[in-house]
């Protein structure tokens, strides 16, 4: 119930936590950029030349299935189900970085975290009522990215990172309404992901936002047909993350 409670609330207030994370890199931003101007103070200025570096992180993310129906979806048992639709919900990871220097303009780095995902979709029937099928999961993933970093200017410097995600379910809950009628969904995921972030030098630390974008590419939909899975031929994951990095 509490694990309920908590994700109600991300859900409700998910914009104020938005903007939360957004001011927070705002106000990192400022602040260095200020000292910088103000000081001409050039913060860890040999952080880069260590090869193996540490830190962790915090991710606040938004995710959500693509479907494709299937054939069945135009049958007559289906004539009562209007549509199908993925529904966008929130969710946060927590992690560890394992960071490697390969050149002055490339990094590669080992990302394992744990994500809370929740998935939802939307079973809208002709005579206007609706079910949800909920899907709560844990999920152990092993992000491995290539790093490509801008020339440092002063105390920040931008960069592009892509790389592949795999991810294999370690714990999950889902149902239907009120019901224990399950979707089939396979455990195991993986991921392209790309992004931007920008590195930001402090005295004791470099702090980096981060904005990366995961597309699914297996199909997550298992084997198993029941009345809910009939309909569709595959679903795929979509998320969007904004991930606060601290080394």
């Amino acid at each position: 119930m509490q694990t309920i409670n908590f994700w109600n609330k991300l859900h409700l207030y998910r914009h104020k936590v938005i903007l939360g994370f957004v001011f927070l890199f705002l106000s990192f931003s400022a602040f260095g950029q200020g000292d910088y101007q103000n000081r001409k103070i050039i913060h860890n200025p040999n952080y880069d030349n260590k090869k193996i570096s540490f830190g962790f992180l915090i991710g606040l993310h938004q995710s959500t299935y693509k479907l494709r129906y299937s054939d069945d979806f135009v049958l007559n048992e289906f004539d009562t189900v209007h549509s199908i639709i993925p529904q966008r919900n929130m969710g946060f990871s927590l992690g560890f970085i394992v960071n490697l220097s390969l050149h002055d303009y490339f990094d590669l780095r080992f990302m394992p975290k744990v994500a809370f995902y929740e998935h939802n979709l939307e079973y809208n029937f002709t005579n206007a009522n609706s079910q949800t099928h909920l899907k709560e999961s844990t999920v152990v993933e092993f992000p491995l990215l290539l790093k490509y970093k801008s020339k440092r200017r002063g105390n920040s410097r931008m960069y592009l990172i892509s790389g592949i995600k795999p991810g294999l379910e370690a714990s999950a809950k889902s149902k239907i309404a009120n019901e224990e009628q399950l979707i089939p969904i396979n455990k195991f995921n993986f991921s392209v992901d790309f992004g931007f972030g920008f590195d930001l030098y402090y005295p004791l630390f470099k702090f980096s936002p981060e904005l990366r974008f995961s597309k699914g590419i297996p199909n997550m939909l298992g084997n198993e047909v029941n009345e809910y899975s009939q309909g569709i031929d595959r679903l795929t994951t979509n998320t969007v993350t904004l991930y606060l990095l601290f080394q």
